[in-house]
């Protein structure tokens, strides 16, 4: 498969490179003016369903591999793909939102002049247009629009309060977007997928490259000269959003939706090793940032580790 490319390669051998915060932005603000994307118009909304064609990628299906997997018909198990990546984009649009609260606090802090500023305005704008698009998409899906429960919106509201410092939010937005760039990155260039989802993928990778980047500095910014006990809050709390991001990717309303006994396609998802592993996979640059970072050492490392994923 064809890599995407992104422009905004900025780890070498997986190590860190902090550039000074202006000079990031500037760069983010040429690549945003060089390579972003209106949904309205980028994407062909009239494209037909085709027979045989998936959703996603069928090996990061949940029930992949599962008993319960070889039980149901071909049909099943494309009508499948078509509503887990009906939840993914719901969970996508969720923390999307909440992403954009935070950056909005977040800038309130920086002059209006500095590039800083002018870039987190724009990818406010480019969370804007991402949340249309897997809304578009839900919709040419032909599928519920599957909206987060009431633990998420729990969190939701945690994540707004003073509790939650700029290291948990940048840290949690990172390991959100890194998980669903992993899994779209990948269906992006799979030609089994349909067009309309890879192109959604294709496009929210492109763009999303730019996200992960400003996040992942500012986490690194963030921890620079942080204190013990905020250090320890960061610790503690970032795997609690890393679980909950995990754990909302599918909606169980999927199972039924298709056609399956929700418990037993829950518990089947939730041992099968093949999601699991996705999982782990998708995770593995965040964790691998967080480890760098600090965030995994101490008592801290047993709630990734519960997760699968230290």
């Amino acid at each position: 498969m064809t890599a995407v490319d992104t422009d905004l390669d900025y780890r070498t051998n997986g190590k860190h490179r902090t550039s000074d915060r202006e000079t990031t932005a500037e760069r983010l603000l040429r690549s945003s003016a060089k390579l972003s994307f209106d949904p309205t118009v980028d994407i062909d909304w009239d494209l037909p369903h085709e027979d045989g064609k998936w959703y996603m990628q069928p090996e990061r299906l949940s029930l992949y591999g599962t008993d319960l997997w070889q039980e149901m018909t071909p049909q099943q198990q494309v009508d499948l793909s078509r509503h887990e990546v009906a939840s993914i984009a719901a969970t996508g649009i969720f923390f999307e939102m909440v992403l954009m609260r935070m950056l909005l606090k977040h800038l309130g802090k920086h002059d209006a002049q500095s590039k800083h500023f002018q870039y987190g305005l724009t990818e406010v704008a480019d969370e804007c247009h991402h949340s249309t698009m897997f809304g578009r998409m839900i919709e040419w899906l032909g599928v519920p629009s599957y909206g987060p429960g009431r633990k998420v919106r729990r969190l939701a509201e945690l994540m707004q309060t003073p509790v939650i410092n700029e290291a948990i939010a940048f840290g949690g937005t990172y390991y959100v977007e890194a998980v669903l760039d992993a899994i779209q990155r990948e269906g992006a260039t799979d030609e089994r997928v349909h067009d309309v989802c890879r192109r959604v993928s294709y496009i929210h990778v492109v763009e999303e490259a730019r996200h992960m980047r400003y996040a992942d500095e500012e986490l690194a910014r963030t921890m620079d000269g942080m204190g013990f006990l905020d250090r320890q809050r960061t610790r503690v709390l970032l795997p609690l959003v890393a679980a909950v991001c995990n754990e909302i990717l599918i909606h169980p309303r999927v199972y039924a939706n298709v056609g399956l006994d929700v418990d037993r396609a829950k518990a089947e998802a939730a041992a099968n090793p093949y999601w699991q592993e996705t999982i782990r996979w998708a995770a593995r640059k965040p964790v691998g940032i967080f480890r760098e970072q600090g965030l995994l050492d101490g008592p801290a490392v047993l709630a990734w580790t519960r997760m699968g994923l230290a």
